[in-house]
């Protein structure tokens, strides 16, 4: 059995998919980027600010399905260029507290509406 969640606070869905899907016990985000949920618009004049908008996105579908960045068990970060580990890794980072989930990151020839940072994870309540 599978439940959709829906949030105004995230970004809609550009595409054909959901913002989260529950299976189980278990929360899948789809990927976000630094798209802003109250205007749609693309937040990206700086890696920074693309950065904190995609964990706040995250918090915010996270919280509509009444959780935070604490029941994260696994998240997958999509680099633009792998030169921004660093920045990304101490942004990303700031947001969460141990025991941290398991990640993979990625360099990625493209991202939708050429982000350089696109983050999806999965939770668990």
């Amino acid at each position: 059995m599978k439940k959709i969640i829906n949030t105004s606070n995230a970004p809609k869905a550009i595409g054909p998919y959901s913002q989260a899907v529950w299976a189980g016990d278990l929360l899948f985000l789809s990927g976000q980027i630094a798209l802003c949920p109250e205007t749609g618009a693309f937040l990206n004049s700086s890696l920074e600010e693309e950065s904190h908008q995609v964990m706040k996105n995250i918090k915010s579908i996270l919280n509509a399905a009444e959780m935070d960045y604490q029941n994260i068990i696994k998240s997958s970060i999509f680099l633009k260029d792998m030169n921004d580990f660093a920045e990304v890794n101490q942004i990303y980072a700031s947001y969460l507290s141990e025991p941290f989930p398991a990640r993979e990151t990625v360099e990625v020839a493209r991202l939708p509406k050429d982000a350089r940072i696109e983050i999806s994870i999965i939770a668990k309540k």
